[in-house]
């Protein structure tokens, strides 16, 4: 499920990133990913030490945590703590699939289940950089105003457009889900969503009732925890 997820982050939010950002020691971000991605990867990255990325990652996880639509969509189980790149002067990262599995601490992993990616300046301000999700519906351009968030499957073939003007600033990181497959959690999402509209709409409590107790039974089935 690719789905919009606006304002993550407000104004007065990503000005204050977009600060910190600005004046950011940058390293190539061929740094963080194995043989194959480095052939087709061509940006900077804040690097993984950085306490500038530990700072701005916690702002993200705080901004995420108020989000219902983000929470209905990816169900998160565990997030991989934010990082932050930039594209410019022609940088771009070719096709490919995220890794199936992450190290998240020490001794501990995540399955990326939902990639997710929070644009961090207005699309005006750079041309190219979009992020193209193909499927099989086709390819799927995304390039969306600053704060806001896209979540995909990590399962994606995916990539972003080299920036041919100015400079494209992102967050990105990845979700395990309580539930690992796209389309149960599209179901969920779609009876979650549900719900709310006839709730909000007046409908009768007792049909309402019922369909979130099928809510909460599928979710109650597929989760894992």
């Amino acid at each position: 499920m690719l789905l919009h997820i606006p304002q993550v982050l407000d104004a007065p939010q990503v000005a204050e990133f977009r600060r910190k950002l600005d004046a950011a020691d940058w390293t190539d971000g061929r740094e963080t990913v194995g043989a194959q991605g480095a052939q087709v990867k061509r940006n900077e990255q804040l690097p993984d030490a950085s306490p500038l990325r530990a700072e701005l990652g916690r702002a993200v996880l705080a901004a995420l945590a108020k989000s219902p639509l983000f929470f209905a969509a990816t169900l998160p189980l565990k997030v991989l703590p934010p990082r932050f790149n930039r594209y410019a002067g022609g940088g771009h990262y070719g096709f490919h699939v995220d890794g199936a599995v992450m190290r998240l601490g020490d001794e501990e992993q995540l399955r990326s289940d939902v990639s997710c990616t929070l644009f961090l300046n207005e699309p005006g301000e750079y041309d190219g950089g979009e992020l193209i999700v193909s499927d099989t519906y086709g390819e799927h351009e995304v390039s969306l105003p600053a704060g806001d968030l896209i979540v995909y499957p990590s399962s994606s073939l995916h990539r972003v457009a080299p920036v041919t003007r100015g400079a494209r600033l992102a967050s990105f990181f990845w979700v395990q889900s309580m539930v690992r497959d796209d389309g149960q959690r599209r179901m969920l999402f779609e009876l979650d969503t549900s719900i709310q509209k006839l709730t909000a709409g007046g409908a009768d409590a007792e049909a309402v009732l019922q369909v979130t107790g099928v809510y909460h039974n599928l979710l109650r089935l597929w989760a894992e925890t």
